[in-house]
């Protein structure tokens, strides 16, 4: 693993930052020519990404710290304050609420945006996720005997610390997992399956659906995509043998279905509409 991949001077490149980077570049590209192709305003996809970054990262830290309680109490300004540590559904639900006040102040239908929003969104968490198996975060599966397990020992945070005290550090000498333990690259995986939600998404955006449906089937899927995910991670359960992160995905996966199922009955639905760009007049010289 390489968390630092390297250094200029006093400034440190961390892979998570620059893969976080990439991948707001990327769906802010995207999102861009979505809105070109739907005649809207293109400028509202630089304010959705600015939305999505400043709140994205301040509910991803949230969540983290609720999660890590004891780790933050006992150093509360490192943990708020460290580049590490961030839990996505956090800024999922965070960036959600801020564009969704933005858009309304635009008069802009919230489930317009959303659908447009949708293959970017998923492009942009598959991108992340390479920074997570890069910084070896924590992120990572249990371990794994299968040919491609992958070693985390010079990670962030090593496989002996991560699985300190859990049921499968048991089965190890001494109650530790060795930093060597080839685990499943969680992280690869969700980056594969990210870019199949994406083609996915991609080729079903140009379908006359109404408003709102290509998010509900871009939430059928991130939502089951975690929630089998986790089983293969080490995250605490919460609820009936589940984790956060999966109690969480299965009120996403309920959330689309109940749209998709909304969408599916006989009834005319309007489309959105934009209204005509307003164009700036060309100064003659």
């Amino acid at each position: 693993m390489m968390p630092r991949l390297f250094q200029i001077g006093p400034f440190t490149v961390y892979s998570y930052g620059l893969m976080l980077g990439i991948a707001f570049i990327v769906a802010s590209y995207i999102l861009t020519k979505e809105l070109v192709r739907k005649k809207m305003d293109p400028n509202i996809g630089t304010e959705i990404t600015l939305y999505a970054i400043i709140f994205g990262l301040l509910g991803s830290k949230v969540f983290y710290v609720f999660e890590n309680w004891d780790m933050f109490v006992a150093n509360p300004l490192g943990e708020f304050f460290s580049p590490g540590g961030l839990t996505f559904y956090g800024g999922f639900i965070f960036a959600t609420l801020a564009i969704y006040f933005a858009v309304k102040k635009r008069k802009i239908p919230f489930l317009v945006i959303t659908d447009t929003v949708a293959p970017s969104l998923a492009i942009a968490y598959g991108i992340g996720r390479i920074g997570c198996h890069l910084a070896g975060d924590g992120d990572y599966g249990i371990p794994t005997s299968l040919p491609w397990g992958t070693n985390y020992e010079n990670g962030t945070v090593p496989p002996s610390f991560a699985f300190k005290g859990s049921e499968i550090a048991r089965h190890f000498p001494n109650g530790i997992v060795p930093d060597n333990t080839p685990l499943h690259p969680a992280p690869l995986y969700e980056f594969f399956i990210a870019l199949i939600i994406f083609a996915v998404l991609w080729s079903l955006r140009k379908k006359l659906w109404p408003d709102g449906k290509l998010f509900m089937c871009y939430l059928v899927m991130a939502g089951t995509e975690r929630f089998l995910i986790e089983f293969i991670r080490l995250n605490p359960r919460l609820l009936f043998g589940l984790s956060e992160a999966q109690l969480i995905a299965l009120i996403l996966i309920f959330s689309g279905l109940l749209g998709l199922f909304y969408f599916s009955k006989d009834r005319e639905y309007k489309k959105y509409v934009p209204p005509p760009l307003k164009l700036e007049p060309k100064v003659s010289k």
